[in-house]
């Protein structure tokens, strides 16, 4: 079984880790935890270069994922572009904030662009505060790596999509 899993993720393919972006898977390795010998992928995120561990065993658990299929590309521009679905409730902001930290670390990628467009609706209603501007800016460069790499185009190509569809 630990086979199968093992090939989900290959050597040199990137993988999305919830809340902190595109890496690279760069290997395997196994590790003695607790007496138990555990495997992990070890994923090098591309903005930050930071190393992550990765249980191969919870690695669909914890949201590590592929990246979006460029077919599905259309569909998070659709979640970006409807504003009806976009309730600007009075909750406090730190309740919105871990309620959008919660989508982000679930690791869809469709969680994230809702994420995007609320935090973007509710800066045009109120000033966000200072945790909300940084998740604003958080969800915004996530989605901007993944749908360039997906697309295979330039980061600001995304990003000027982006700022039309947002702007409209």
């Amino acid at each position: 079984m630990l086979k199968s899993v093992i090939q989900s993720f290959k050597t040199g393919e990137l993988a999305v880790y919830p809340a902190h972006g595109v890496g690279m898977v760069t290997g395997t390795e196994t590790r003695e935890v607790s007496g138990v010998q555990k495997h992990f992928y070890i994923l090098k995120i591309l903005d930050t270069e930071a190393t992550i561990m990765v249980p191969i065993d919870t690695a669909s658990s914890v949201g590590l994922r592929k990246i979006v299929k460029r077919s599905d590309v259309p569909k998070v521009y659709e979640i970006l572009k409807n504003r009806k679905d976009v309730a600007l409730d009075n909750q406090t902001w730190n309740r919105r904030y871990r309620e959008y930290s919660d989508k982000i670390k679930s690791g869809c990628v469709m969680e994230l662009a809702r994420v995007l467009r609320d935090l973007y609706m509710l800066k045009l209603d109120k000033e966000l505060s200072f945790g909300e501007r940084r998740m604003l800016d958080t969800a915004k460069s996530l989605l901007v790596k993944e749908i360039s790499i997906a697309r295979n185009i330039k980061q600001e190509k995304v990003e000027e999509e982006l700022s039309r569809i947002m702007q409209r």
